[in-house]
């Protein structure tokens, strides 16, 4: 009889598996589209209220995102057989390939966060002219 883990023996599965596609489990799935004027950042938070979410721009080009959700303590008739929905928490910080306005804005819908954030508007300075005389 040989000692096996079969719960360990299916984690180091999933591990090869993340390995080999690039991807981990535990990764934020998300999508950051650039457009003339912004940059909207798509990430799924399912199982999240908007209240759980907290977006925070960092240094003008790092998006950071947490959520986190607790454990209700609502009372319950009867007893658990099973009780796996507990706490649950993440985070998920993206860089940005420019600065930001700081007027981004958020929006949470169906598990997914969406936020859109303006790119600096440069200055069109073509210098100073300088005659020439």
């Amino acid at each position: 009889m040989t000692d096996s883990d079969p719960l360990g023996e299916i984690e180091r599965a999933f591990d090869v598996l993340s390995d080999q596609f690039g991807v981990s489990l535990g990764a934020v799935p998300t999508d950051v589209v650039e457009t003339d004027d912004e940059f909207v950042v798509h990430m799924d938070l399912p199982g999240f209220d908007s209240a759980d979410i907290e977006v925070k721009l960092v240094e003008d080009r790092t998006l950071s995102v947490t959520a986190d959700h607790g454990e209700s303590d609502e009372s319950v008739d009867g007893q658990y057989i099973t009780r796996e929905r507990r706490q649950q928490s993440l985070s998920r910080s993206v860089r940005l390939p420019a600065a930001v306005e700081d007027d981004a804005t958020a929006s949470y819908e169906d598990g997914v966060l969406t936020v859109h954030l303006p790119k600096v508007v440069e200055d069109a300075d073509d210098g100073t002219d300088i005659p020439v005389n």
